[in-house]
């Protein structure tokens, strides 16, 4: 019995609504970033083109970098088609590892005080901790008929 049944009914539509449609929207925004960030490397105006150059030095940048863009582009649309989800997820997950390549590479540019004062671009990798973690919860809607919840 809840000494507010406004709010508690209140707080169950909205819990239920973030329920019903949080993988979907989940789904979409990762996919949103990976096809904005993977354009931007495409286009050659990422502001992490300098790092993937530095991490990835044994590559040409000028090859890598479109290669990586269109990884990160084939990612994002793989997110927003369903029957593409299984694929955008195994390039997902394949990719992560390499993110966080600077963190170890480069700490002298990821860290002001290794390793629990992060510079900019060592707050840039490890936000793809989130992303990985995003993915997982998106690929345990693998089985399901649509982002509301019913298995296959």
């Amino acid at each position: 019995m809840s000494l507010f049944p406004p709010f508690d009914e209140l707080d169950r539509a909205i819990a239920g609504w973030m329920e019903k449609y949080g993988h979907l929207f989940l789904r979409i925004s990762l996919g949103l970033v990976f096809i904005w960030f993977g354009i931007l490397k495409l286009f050659g105006v990422s502001p992490a083109n300098d790092l993937v150059a530095r991490t990835v030095y044994w590559f040409s940048p000028e090859v890598f970098i479109p290669i990586l863009g269109a990884w990160e582009t084939a990612i994002g649309i793989g997110l927003l088609f369903r029957p593409l989800l299984r694929a955008a997820l195994f390039l997902l997950f394949l990719q992560m590892p390499g993110t966080m390549l600077p963190l170890f590479l480069l700490p002298q540019i990821c860290f002001t005080h290794f390793p629990f004062a992060p510079t900019l671009e060592g707050q840039y990798i490890i936000k793809n901790l989130v992303l990985i973690s995003a993915g997982i919860v998106v690929g345990g809607t693998v089985r399901h008929k649509r982002d509301q919840g019913k298995l296959e």
